[in-house]
């Protein structure tokens, strides 16, 4: 048997999360786990969506995107092995 840990919902709450469950075909432990799941997805695009930013923000990074990869380009110090 699975470890489980009671979680004490007001009653509106949780006939709501039923139904929504219920919607998807789903019992109120796999739907909140599959919420769960996805709430962790989110995160993680979130963190990659901000370290992108960061990234791209920095000087010079726009200017070498373009020339190894901007229009007419085979792929610059990529193509010769130079981030490998």
């Amino acid at each position: 048997m699975a470890d489980t840990t009671a979680v004490e919902l007001d009653t509106d709450v949780h006939d709501r999360l039923t139904v929504l469950a219920a919607a998807r075909g789903l019992g109120l432990p796999a739907y909140l786990a599959e919420l769960a799941a996805a709430e962790e997805r989110e995160a993680g695009l979130a963190r990659a969506t901000h370290a992108f930013e960061r990234a791209v923000g920095r000087p010079g990074f726009r200017e070498a995107f373009a020339l190894d990869f901007g229009p007419g380009r085979t792929g610059g110090r990529a193509a010769r092995g130079a981030f490998s």
